[in-house]
């Protein structure tokens, strides 16, 4: 590209030219050559010089007769172009599929603001946008966020809802749909939600408002809300969308499609989640990424690799979200040498920097599997700060082994990067706890105490029929507490009469063994149980979602319910999915 072109301080003499009107000269193009006599009398003519003109002349080459280097070669000759021609240009190049006109796209925007004689309008941002998500360009589509916002255009519909598609694309869906609660679905057109309320239910509870309002929702609504439903595991709601999207012929393009499988696996729904991706009429890195993350979640391992290599197969280059998904399943898999496989090819064939995620994907399946020296290795020698995530991965691998050495020094090391967060101590006090050592814990606890920092409490969802139930550790909260306590009794007498004895390690508080067992019985996901169990019919699923790990005794009593009940039981927890049947989980008790 010739970059003289963009000069900010060039000037230019040219002969101002009496405005010309453009006939409709292109309907008689049929050929490349057609286009170029054509040009050729623009020029001689001086036509060439009104902009609308040059910015036809660019759009016709490159639309009509697909020479992206000839459309390019007429802006280049243009001496004052306008934000028309500057739109026009930026769309063509963005619009491409390939990764180096995309990123000329955010040179040529870059000019464009550098030259400093024309800014941006509501047209010139999409195509920005669009090139950000096509070349997965997260840190300069965040760039141009700030940029939107600067010139006034954060409340432009046009705009945000490429704002929306770009994070979606760069699989940031939290702020996708926080922009969604920010600023899009102001559905009484003068109340717009606080800055505060981005939480997923609240995000719900509008796009609720919306529809009992007789807002109809469009294409940006249901992408931005349905990260909110993935995340709560709202399955009803998100069937509603699904269906709702094909009644009214709103097309499931890559992005609304990723965002399905995405919801339908977080939601437990792997098979529902693998048809969507099956009729999707196009498969670009995003939506191989999305199913392949969700066989890493359900702890498919075999199926994420296959279509890992079906993805190469299709031509589709991964790109680094598909690897952070095919690291993932198979570090929750124990599969050693194949997560060190692909993590050399990314860097080494296909020539990606590794994210915090990807390094923070290899510290979990090398301390699961107990080489946590390694482990640490590679924190250590990491060319980016490593943050709290990691150092917590190999924190918990460190208690899962019960390597208390490794595990103080590691839990040091996080204490002075984030002092304030619980997870920490509370996994050092757990490690303390695993190995009996109550004087360490109540150390640790006190030092909790004098800096008021908190644990996180266990909570626990379950949708029955269309609405989320939320429990509490021990929660009695609930309109039908006493039926769930009377269950919880049946549960726990059920499962010591087939051989299940607590596991009351699980319990790091230093209590007698019968206060602990009691503690275990009223763990947030058991209660939700009790009352999927009263509340639907025989043989029904329950779908579980826990904000924290589960627990081994929780797991191994999950596994014994879903044999004595005859049900199918999936919970999801922090890390991925334990599907509970006859008896076992999906994990193969590796988690």
């Amino acid at each position: 590209m010739n970059s003289t072109i963009y000069n900010p301080n060039r000037t230019f003499n040219f002969s101002p030219q009496p405005p010309l009107i453009l006939s409709k000269p292109f309907t008689s193009c049929k050929t490349p050559r057609d286009l170029k006599q054509l040009h050729a009398i623009f020029i001689k003519t001086g036509q060439i010089q009104d902009p609308l003109t040059a910015a036809e002349v660019i759009k016709f080459c490159a639309f009509s007769s697909r020479d992206i280097d000839y459309a390019r070669a007429v802006f280049r000759q243009m001496p004052e172009p306008n934000c028309f021609c500057w739109n026009t240009i930026l769309r063509v190049l963005a619009e491409t599929n390939d990764e180096h006109l995309q990123s000329e796209a955010l040179m040529l925007f870059s000019a464009m603001l550098c030259d400093g004689r024309v800014k941006p309008n509501r047209f010139t941002f999409p195509s920005v946008l669009k090139a950000c998500a096509r070349a997965s360009r997260l840190r300069e589509g965040k760039q141009i966020h700030g940029l939107i916002v600067k010139f006034g255009f954060h409340e432009d519909e046009f705009v945000i809802s490429n704002l929306v598609r770009m994070y979606v694309m760069c699989a940031v869906m939290e702020d996708a749909y926080s922009l969604f609660c920010k600023n899009v679905v102001d559905f009484d057109g003068s109340c717009q939600m606080e800055l505060d309320k981005r939480k997923q239910d609240e995000a719900i509870n509008l796009f609720q408002e919306m529809q009992s309002s007789n807002i109809d929702p469009n294409y940006v609504t249901l992408v931005s809300v349905l990260p909110a439903i993935a995340r709560i595991g709202a399955l009803e709601l998100g069937k509603w969308i699904h269906l709702y999207a094909g009644k009214n012929k709103i097309e499931i393009d890559d992005v609304l499609g990723s965002a399905l499988v995405d919801m339908y696996s977080k939601c437990g729904s792997i098979d529902e989640a693998l048809q969507v991706f099956e009729t999707l009429p196009k498969r670009n890195a995003i939506t191989w990424s999305a199913i392949i993350g969700a066989f890493a979640m359900h702890g498919r391992a075999e199926d994420a690799i296959i279509h890992f290599h079906l993805m190469g197969k299709a031509g589709v280059t991964p790109n680094d979200v598909a690897y952070i998904g095919i690291l993932s399943a198979c570090s929750h898999a124990g599969l050693v040498e194949e997560g060190r496989s692909f993590f050399s090819h990314m860097v080494k064939v296909v020539g990606l920097q590794p994210r915090i995620e990807h390094y923070g994907c290899m510290v979990d399946l090398l301390g699961r599997a107990g080489h946590l020296e390694e482990a640490e290795e590679l924190i250590r020698n990491m060319p980016i700060e490593p943050d709290d995530v990691i150092w917590k991965a190999l924190l918990g691998a460190c208690k899962m082994h019960k390597n208390l050495k490794m595990g103080e020094r590691v839990a040091e090391t996080l204490m002075e990067l984030a002092p304030h967060d619980s997870g920490s101590y509370v996994a050092l006090s757990n490690l303390y706890a695993s190995l009996g050592n109550w004087e360490a814990v109540a150390r640790v606890r006190l030092k909790m105490k004098g800096m008021d920092i908190r644990k996180d409490p266990g909570c626990s969802w379950i949708e029955i029929h269309g609405i989320i139930h939320e429990f509490l550790v021990e929660d009695d909260s609930h309109s039908k507490a006493k039926e769930i306590q009377a269950m919880l009794g049946e549960m726990s007498m059920k499962l010591r009469s087939n051989g299940y004895r607590p596991n009351t390690l699980e319990v790091f508080l230093n209590t007698d063994e019968q206060e602990r067992a009691r503690a275990l019985q009223y763990h947030s996901e058991k209660i939700a149980v009790a009352f999927g169990l009263i509340s639907t019919a025989p043989q029904h699923p329950l779908k579980i979602v826990k904000n924290l790990r589960i627990c081994e005794d929780c797991h191994a009593s999950l596994k014994l319910i879903s044999l004595i009940y005859k049900r199918q039981i999936i919970v999801r927890d922090r890390k991925r999915f334990h599907q509970f049947e006859h008896g076992s989980c999906s994990c193969m008790d590796y988690w």
